[in-house]
């Protein structure tokens, strides 16, 4: 069983920028057959889950939703465990929790694909 563990969220102003971090816990997590898909989503109030970004097990393919191309960067440290979402010039509709998930396989931008959920953090972007 796959645990993530996200941190990071915050209230920031709108423009400004927040870093948040999703390590996942299992022994053999980082092995490379295991070959994890990690993704960051989003869900605002009364809005239904939807993809940001994705990254794969060896960092060499990222997928983002056109909503965030060129604002937020994802990316994959510590022998492939640690993931972190950069986020730049947030907006107020950047406001949502965050959730950090995994699913080993192929890719998909789908949320119900993903086998792996973390608890959330709350990213709030006032105007």
């Amino acid at each position: 069983q796959v645990k993530l563990v996200e941190s990071g969220g915050g209230l920031v102003q709108a423009g400004g920028s927040l870093r948040l971090s999703c390590a996942a816990f299992e022994r053999t997590f980082s092995r490379n057959d295991n070959r994890y898909w990690m993704a960051w989503f989003r869900q605002a109030p009364e809005k239904e889950r939807e993809f940001v970004a994705a990254i794969s097990w060896d960092s060499d393919k990222i997928y983002y939703d056109d909503s965030v191309k060129g604002r937020f960067a994802i990316f994959r440290e510590n022998g492939k465990t640690t993931i972190y979402l950069q986020m730049n010039s947030l907006q107020p509709e950047d406001t949502a929790v965050y959730y950090c998930a995994a699913k080993t396989g192929v890719y998909y931008r789908n949320y119900e694909k993903y086998e792996y959920w973390g608890q959330g953090t709350q990213v709030t972007v006032s105007s």
